[in-house]
């Protein structure tokens, strides 16, 4: 189905139905014992990171909420187009760019400079672009001096920075964030998080995963609720909350149960 005008212009990111399966191997040689008998025997178990998901992104800051091993970060990257979805179907509208973790994409030996046009390149924007960008990402960032060293020396702090530089300082349509906010002193985090409001302000999509509740309220118009790979809540932000937190209360009780020795 063709969607609307209205639609297109409204959402920028959607979501049809889509899985995520991966295959699980107790061992190496299980592996190659597939490719030996080419499928007829199977030697794994499925997992679904995710199940069946439909959403539909709007231009402002959304998050995605959920215990560890819920299925956010698999989403990210999806949606990213890191990863494949086993299922469904992924509509993106714009250019997306990511910090899905920490110094991705980044190679050790390139000065941060060097990075950062290989990061356009990556994305498809042209190399006169990017000069025209360069002495932005370059203040935004604050590394000074190094960023004509190699991202080797630089620490993780530094790393996260130019990333964040990177990432929404190229005018992205579609920003995605994978906890990577705290990335330096508080001056540095409110000046990206300044930043970030801007991109939404402007009609963009920012997408972000985080444990962090009051970066979620500082970045995000709603929220989304995934656990165990399916989406069980979605709406305003602190109605989310409250429901993710309840979650997070639930596997911590089962857990305690579930480890709980009595002393005879």
């Amino acid at each position: 189905m063709v969607p609307s005008v209205e639609e297109a212009q409204r959402y920028q990111v959607e979501l049809e139905n889509v899985s995520k399966r991966h295959n699980i191997y107790e061992r190496p040689t299980d592996r190659l014992k597939e490719l030996v008998f080419r499928n007829r025997k199977c030697f794994h178990r499925e997992y679904w990171a995710l199940e069946d998901f439909s959403y539909k992104f709007e231009r402002h800051g959304t998050a995605i909420l959920g215990p560890n091993g819920s299925g956010k970060s698999t989403l990210l990257q999806m949606i990213a187009g890191v990863l494949k979805p086993t299922t469904g179907k992924i509509i993106r509208r714009g250019r997306v760019t990511a910090i899905l973790e920490l110094g991705a994409g980044f190679q050790p030996e390139y000065t941060g400079r060097e990075n950062v046009m290989l990061f356009g390149m990556i994305l498809g924007i042209s190399e006169e672009e990017m000069h025209e960008r360069m002495d932005a990402i370059a203040d935004f960032a604050e590394i000074g001096e190094f960023f004509d060293q190699p991202v080797k020396t630089y620490s993780s702090g530094m790393v996260v920075r130019l990333a964040f530089a990177c990432a929404t300082n190229v005018k992205p349509d579609i920003l995605l964030i994978d906890e990577a906010l705290a990335v330096g002193d508080k001056r540095f985090v409110h000046k990206c998080t300044q930043h970030v409001h801007e991109l939404a302000r402007a009609s963009n999509t920012v997408i972000l995963v985080t444990h962090d509740m009051q970066a979620v309220r500082n970045y995000c118009n709603s929220a989304i609720l995934i656990s165990d790979g399916k989406m069980v809540a979605d709406g305003d932000v602190e109605s989310v909350i409250s429901e993710y937190e309840n979650v997070v209360s639930i596997q911590q009780t089962g857990a305690s149960k579930k480890f709980y020795m009595p002393v005879s």
